[in-house]
């Protein structure tokens, strides 16, 4: 469960909107290395609605990636690897050949305040990658590279890491999200590839990405119109978090903390591209459930100490189907257009007492959970893992509460409309048609 951090924005427009112009290649300029419209419930909580923007943009092919800059890594296959001669580094003690890519400047088309990045990349045993972004202002000035994950798919030999902190000039980063301190009109992203000197493995990257966003602070939104034209479902296996309370305290200890990864292993099961027998077995026949088990595992964060590290779980999914990252959503229209497509979506909400009917649990600061599907009306069918048992699982939110939870931002949390898109080769995204979170 991973509480997000908090940046105020303020906005004047009465709606909600993605900003920033479709389409698939990222904006770029340079180097850094030298609706909806329909009912709206205006509720006490929230008379208007402040603006907000979000933009994921991706590099994910030999033409995308050759927009950046390569310093001993090559691309092949389209994937990013080490070549020769590479440079070195030394780490834990150990020596590493290591090379880089480096973004060119993203511009979003409006003032970002936060980054969350998103990888796929496959680290042999003795490798790992490393993901840092940085920031420009529209004066020019430049943060630091900021670290956002350390991260190897496995843990035999390097554990992965976030590094929280780092607030040195004009950024800091949260566990997983990187806040300017002051707004940013672009952003940049490196990579660097790692391998144990002396061996010639190289980790793998097929893609890397980012979702830029301005976000208001609010408590509470103006409920969009629903799209979906009658009820739609997911066959979503249901999975309970809380029967794994006190399972391997050195991954989160399961029960409340858990929601992340049981949320990822229902999803996963729905694609059939769960953990095997083989990769589960490290748990132990005294855990009937050991594919949870197994997901917290490989999506634990030894510094933040949790398994709620978003690019973490989604970095771990990429292993196991075609594509998954984080990005974040303007409302709940988005996700319908991806349900409608047979992608379920993983959300992040946050709630107080009452203000969630039907939740089994009273509040949360984070919780996160699966939208399979949506009710003619609009209102939103999940698999919530909070539930006692994984009879409990599947629940009905009402559309307005859900957006509440979901989109708030302010002091006392909220993640501002974050999820994890997940999905295999054959469920592909849909046209984006105006869409700005994918």
């Amino acid at each position: 469960m991973r509480i997000a951090a908090f940046v105020a924005t303020s906005a004047l427009s009465l709606t909600v909107l993605a900003t920033g112009a479709t389409g698939a290649a990222p904006l770029v300029g340079g180097s850094p290395t030298g609706s909806g419209s329909g009912r709206v419930e205006l509720r006490p909580a929230a008379a208007t609605t402040p603006s907000r923007a979000v933009r994921y943009t991706a590099w994910d092919s030999r033409a995308q990636f050759d927009t950046g800059s390569y310093s001993h890594v090559r691309t092949a296959r389209g994937r990013l690897r080490l070549d020769a001669p590479t440079g070195t580094r030394s780490y834990g003690g150990r020596q590493y050949d290591r090379g880089r890519w480096v973004s060119a400047w993203t511009a979003p088309g409006f003032d970002l305040t936060e980054v969350i990045p998103s990888w796929d990349a496959v680290t042999p045993e003795g490798t790992f990658v490393e993901v840092e972004l940085r920031g420009r202002t529209a004066d020019g000035r430049t943060s630091s590279w900021d670290l956002l994950g350390r991260w190897a798919s496995g843990d035999g030999q390097l554990r992965r890491i976030s590094v929280g902190g780092q607030g040195d000039d004009l950024a800091d980063v949260a566990v997983d999200t990187f806040e300017a301190d002051t707004a940013f009109t672009s952003w940049a992203l490196r990579v660097t590839l790692n391998r144990r000197s002396g061996t010639s493995l190289t980790p793998k990257v097929d893609a890397v990405g980012g979702v830029a966003s301005r976000l208001p602070s609010v408590t509470g939104v103006s409920t969009s119109a629903t799209g979906v034209s009658g009820q739609v479902v997911l066959p979503v296996p249901r999975l309970s978090q809380m029967t794994h309370q006190g399972d391997f305290p050195q991954y989160g200890g399961g029960g409340e903390s858990w929601c992340s990864p049981t949320s990822l292993a229902m999803v996963l099961g729905y694609y059939g591209a769960q953990p095997t027998a083989a990769e589960t077995a490290w748990a132990g026949s005294s855990h009937p459930d050991r594919v949870v088990d197994t997901v917290a595992r490989s999506t634990y964060d030894y510094a933040y100490q949790g398994t709620g590290n978003w690019p973490f779980n989604t970095a771990y999914a990429a292993t196991r189907v075609r594509q998954a990252f984080v990005t974040r959503f303007p409302s709940l229209v988005g996700v319908e257009r991806l349900v409608a497509a047979g992608i379920p979506v993983i959300t992040s909400i946050t709630f107080g007492s009452g203000q969630l009917t039907g939740a089994p649990i009273s509040s949360t600061r984070g919780h996160l959970l699966v939208v399979v599907g949506f009710r003619a009306n609009g209102d939103v069918i999940v698999n919530d893992p909070a539930a006692a048992t994984n009879a409990g699982v599947r629940r009905t939110y009402d559309r307005g509460q859900f957006e509440d939870a979901w989109l708030k931002r302010g002091a006392d949390g909220g993640s501002g409309g974050t999820a994890y898109v997940v999905r295999d080769a054959a469920h592909p995204l849909p046209s984006r048609q105006g869409a700005t979170s994918w």
